[in-house]
């Protein structure tokens, strides 16, 4: 069941005054719904209450890997198949884990109705910066959960890994496209 309060309220609950809540709304950046009666008063709309609905979340970083998605989306359900949880939306995509431009996980991310994304290893998420998607996943009370998290602890460590796979993707990056190209033309003759 979906609770409701006034801006106001909404506004002291998370430690805002009411003209920031009041200007968030205006924008349509309130992090939750909300509407605005004829008397002119703003209802918020909390989130549905937790359940135990996920959305299955994978990706791969070129065409070349398309076949490992659907290995990848087998252990997701899998594991939320041996944790009693149902799988509301599965989402898979092809994309760089090292920029921002994958619509399909900005529209997860984005949707208030998802409260928990499953996703096999943090990488899978973004290859830089999935600390920061967490926390502001928990700040909302939604979760990210990352299920095979036998990672490098170590900071330093690990940032030298993730910045020698930026490189190596860079530059074979280069190289796959090169031969697309040259089996392109292969193609054509």
């Amino acid at each position: 069941m979906l609770s409701c309060m006034e801006l106001s309220t909404w506004a002291k609950k998370n430690g805002l005054t009411y003209k920031t809540a009041w200007r968030l709304f205006k924008e349509g950046k309130l992090p939750l719904p909300a509407e605005q009666l004829a008397t002119g008063t703003i209802l918020v709309h909390g989130l549905p209450t937790p359940s135990n609905n996920v959305t299955l979340y994978t990706r791969v970083s070129s065409g070349d890997r398309k076949t490992d998605l659907d290995r990848r989306m087998q252990r997701l359900r899998d594991y939320v198949a041996a944790n009693g949880l149902r799988v509301m939306l599965e989402v898979q995509e092809v994309g760089s884990g090292l920029n921002g431009h994958r619509k399909k996980l900005l529209k997860i991310l984005s949707n208030p109705s998802i409260l928990t994304i499953p996703v096999e290893h943090r990488d899978r998420l973004a290859r830089f910066g999935s600390e920061y998607i967490e926390a502001a996943q928990a700040s909302s009370s939604r979760e990210v959960k990352v299920i095979n998290d036998l990672e490098c602890r170590d900071d330093l460590v690990q940032d030298m890994v993730d910045i020698l796979t930026s490189f190596c993707a860079l530059l074979y990056g280069k190289d796959a496209a090169k031969n697309r190209v040259v089996r392109a033309k292969k193609a054509l003759l």
